[in-house]
């Protein structure tokens, strides 16, 4: 019978202080953290046998990096294992405060160029909701990112969208153009008509506010379609 060296699992105060993620930050900045660092940082502990470190390796694996974190929700986070409604507050209230920060710094604003650029700006988060969502990209006259605010979350069609809804927060936000974009669930981004016509109203709507309606997309599984290139409702 033979038996097995057992396995140790260092925790942060184990470590070395130079390889301690809080007190590398202090000392080189940041930015010479790995991403898994940060978080452990954000979590303060791990759990046994797991120290914060690894606990955020695994997370950035289990959800395909930082920007599948984001895009998980609170109750699904909260039940992976080592991690309860606290450490998912925390975790979810910085990950929230980079992305306000990156709208409030002008600089580092996406601008948006193409349709291509709104698609990939959106298509990973939208690409795989269970429920027609639009959504608007409000601009600023360099094209650069304001908001993206959610602006109906169910069916997208003529009947329930209310035009002065679509663009309530453009105004409040002074946007100079919008881009609008939903999704269609069954994975297919092809146009109907009823998107068709929605954008016809909003494009029209949208002169008369001085507003741009630059582009409407609506986003399948990894594919989208942009009904400007296509010549649909921008015949006005």
């Amino acid at each position: 019978m033979t038996t097995e060296s057992p396995v140790y699992h260092l925790t942060i105060h184990d470590l070395p202080l130079g390889e301690r993620p809080r007190e590398r930050l202090q000392h080189y900045g940041a930015a010479a953290l790995s991403n898994a660092e940060l978080i452990a940082i954000m979590l303060r502990v791990g759990q046994k046998g797991e120290n914060a470190v690894s606990m955020g390796t695994r997370l950035l694996n289990e959800f395909g990096g930082l920007s599948g974190l984001a895009k998980a929700g609170f109750s699904e986070l909260a039940q992976k294992k080592g991690l309860g409604t606290a450490k998912v507050a925390q975790l979810k209230a910085a990950l929230e405060l980079g992305r306000r920060l990156l709208l409030t710094s002008p600089d580092a604003r996406p601008q948006i160029t193409s349709p291509t650029d709104a698609a990939n700006l959106l298509m990973l988060e939208m690409g795989g909701l269970e429920q027609e969502h639009l959504r608007t990209l409000l601009l600023d006259t360099k094209n650069r990112l304001l908001g993206s605010p959610t602006v109906y979350i169910g069916n997208v069609n003529s009947s329930i969208v209310r035009v002065s809804e679509v663009f309530r927060e453009a105004v409040r936000e002074n946007a100079v153009s919008i881009i609008v974009a939903h999704n269609h669930p069954s994975g297919d981004p092809t146009p109907s008509p009823e998107d068709v016509q929605v954008t016809r109203s909003m494009v029209k709507a949208g002169a008369l506010l001085n507003i741009s309606v630059l582009d409407h997309i609506v986003i399948g599984h990894q594919r989208f379609v942009s009904l400007k290139e296509r010549g649909l409702g921008f015949d006005v």
